[in-house]
C-alpha cells in the first residue's frame, strides 16, 4: 500500500505496513437474509471495474466505487498487499486530504465490541473493550510513520455485475478520522484503500463469505494508464494462463521458488519467494537478485551509447541516451528481459516497458530496486510495474495465481471508452511507494 507523493532515490522509506487488524471470520448473520445463498446455488455473476492511474508519475492505480445510502462514489487505492478497506472518515477527521464533502460520513452503522467483526481484530496491543456497546477501533501503523485510526462500521458498497444487475451488499470498512503522515511525504490523493489480500478482513473474502460471488480476483494494469479490476471470474482464455501454487502466506498473494534467468541462462539466483502487490509501484528484489539484475542489465548495455544519469534522481539507477527519451518505445531496444521461472518451468517475463519508466528529465530509470536496502529483508515484490499488460489473477478457491499478456487499454467487453466519466485522481508532485508486508 501507498501512503502518499511519488518516491526519490533519496528517500525510499521502508515499506512494511503493520495492521493492529487481524482477520475475522465473516458472519452472515450480521448481514440481510436476502444475500444469504443457498450453498447449491451458483454465485450471481462477476464484477469488472474500470481503474485510473498509471505508474509514473502518479505512482498508483485506483477504482472509484460507490458506498452507502444513497450510494456516493470514492476513489480507493487497489491494493492486494492488504485487507482492511478505509476510508477518509468525516469523525470529524484528522490528517485527511479530501474536501469534507468527499470524506465518508457514518450513520449510526458502526462496528460493536459485541460484534464477532470485532471481537477477531481485538489484539494485545490494543486497548481492551470496556463494555460490550463500545466501538470497534482500528489502528493501521507504517514503519515509514504513516498511520490510519479509526473505527470499523458497515454499509452498503454497490457493484455492477456483468449480467447487467446490481449487487449492494452490507461490507466492515474502516472509517479511517486520523491519519497521520510525516511532513517529508505528499498527501494520498486517494479518498482511502481497497484492501484485496487474501485474509478475511478484505471486500474479496467478505463477498465470497456472503455467497455471491466466487473467491476469485485480479486486474489488468495498462502501460498507458488504467486498466481494470475484477471479482468472480477472470476474462482470459484458460488455455493461455500460466499458472504458479499460492503461498499460504498470510494476507499476502506469494508464490515460488522462482529462478532468476539471465538471458535464459541460470543466473545462479534460486529459491525466491514472490509477493504480487498492486500496492507497490515499483519491483523489490532481496540484495543477491537485485545485484544480478544490474549485472546483467549493465553487461548488456557494453557498447551501446548509454550512460549513467547520475544526476537524476527519481530512481537509483538511470541512464541516458544521446538525446532525451521521449517514451519507453525510444528506450526499450537497448534492454532484454528480466525473466523468473517457477516450477514445471512456468516463467513470468518482465521486458524492459514493465521495469523501466523514462521520467520528466528524458531519462530511461530503472523501476527495480533493491528491498534489502529499504528494509524488506529478503522479500521479493512484484508492483504495478512489472504488472502491467498482463491480466494478473488471484484464485483464492484453487490456491494458484495466474498470468497472461493482454491489452489492459480496454474493459473485456471491449468499451474503448470505460474510463469516460470516472473521476480522475489529480497528479501529486511526488509520490512515496510502501508495502505492507
Amino acid at each position: 500500500m501507498k501512503c502518499g507523493g511519488r518516491t526519490t532515490a533519496s528517500r525510499i522509506l521502508l515499506l512494511f505496513l503493520y495492521l493492529s487488524v487481524e482477520a475475522f471470520q465473516v458472519c452472515l448473520s450480521d448481514f440481510p437474509r436476502i444475500w444469504k445463498r443457498s450453498p447449491s446455488a451458483p454465485p450471481p455473476g462477476s464484477i469488472v471495474l474500470p481503474l485510473s492511474g498509471n505508474v509514473y508519475p502518479l505512482g498508483y492505480y485506483s477504482v472509484s466505487l460507490k458506498v452507502g445510502r444513497p450510494p456516493k462514489l470514492y476513489d480507493l487505492d487497489i491494493d492486494t498487499g492488504s485487507d482492511l478497506t478505509w476510508l477518509q472518515c468525516d469523525a470529524p477527521c484528522t490528517g485527511c486530504t479530501k474536501p469534507r464533502d468527499q470524506l465518508y460520513k457514518p450513520n449510526n452503522n458502526l462496528v460493536h465490541c459485541k460484534d464477532l467483526l470485532c471481537s477477531a481484530i481485538r489484539t494485545t496491543g490494543n486497548e481492551p473493550c470496556k463494555t460490550p456497546h463500545d466501538q470497534c477501533d482500528y489502528d493501521i501503523e507504517y514503519a515509514d510513520h504513516c498511520s490510519s485510526l479509526g473505527v470499523l462500521v458497515n454499509d452498503h458498497f454497490t457493484f455492477p455485475l456483468t449480467n447487467n444487475s446490481i449487487l449492494s451488499p452490507r461490507l466492515a470498512f474502516g472509517c479511517g478520522y486520523n491519519q497521520h503522515i510525516p511532513g517529508s511525504i505528499s498527501p494520498p490523493p486517494t479518498a482511502g484503500v481497497l484492501g484485496l489480500g487474501n485474509g478475511k478482513t478484505s471486500i474479496m473474502t467478505q463477498l465470497h463469505g456472503l455467497g455471491v460471488i466466487r473467491n476469485v480476483l485480479g486486474h489488468c494494469l495498462s502501460t498507458k494508464g488504467g486498466g481494470f479490476l475484477f471479482f468472480g471470474d477472470h476474462p482470459a482464455p484458460p488455455s493461455k494462463i500460466s499458472w504458479v501454487p499460492m503461498f499460504n502466506l498470510e494476507k499476502h498473494y506469494s508464490s515460488g521458488p522462482a529462478e532468476l534467468l539471465n538471458n535464459g541462462k541460470p543466473s545462479g539466483v534460486k529459491g525466491l519467494e514472490v509477493i504480487f502487490d498492486s500496492g507497490s509501484s515499483y519491483t523489490y528484489f532481496n540484495s543477491k537478485a537485485y545485484r544480478a539484475i544490474l549485472n546483467q542489465l549493465r553487461g548488456d548495455l557494453n557498447g551501446k551509447p548509454l550512460k549513467d544519469a547520475t544526476d537524476d534522481k527519481s530512481l537509483p539507477v538511470c541512464w541516458k541516451g544521446a538525446k532525451p527519451f521521449k517514451s519507453i518505445d525510444d528506450a526499450k531496444a537497448y534492454f532484454k528481459p528480466v525473466v523468473l521461472s517457477f516450477t514445471k518451468n512456468v516463467q513470468f517475463q518482465i521486458p524492459p516497458e514493465a521495469y523501466l519508466i523514462v521520467t520528466k528529465h528524458g531519462n530511461a530509470c530503472l523501476g527495480i530496486l533493491s528491498g534489502t536496502e529499504v528494509g524488506l529483508e529478503d522479500h521479493n515484490v512484484i508492483g504495478d510495474i512489472s504488472l502491467q499488460d498482463k491480466i494478473v489473477i488471484y484464485d483464492n478457491e484453487k490456491k494458484q495465481i495466474g498470468w497472461v499478456s493482454a491489452n489492459c487499454d480496454h474493459l473485456p467487453n471491449g468499451d474503448p471508452h470505460h474510463n469516460e466519466g470516472i473521476s480522475q485522481p489529480y497528479y501529486a508532485a511526488g509520490h512515496t511507494y510502501r508495502e505492507d508486508l
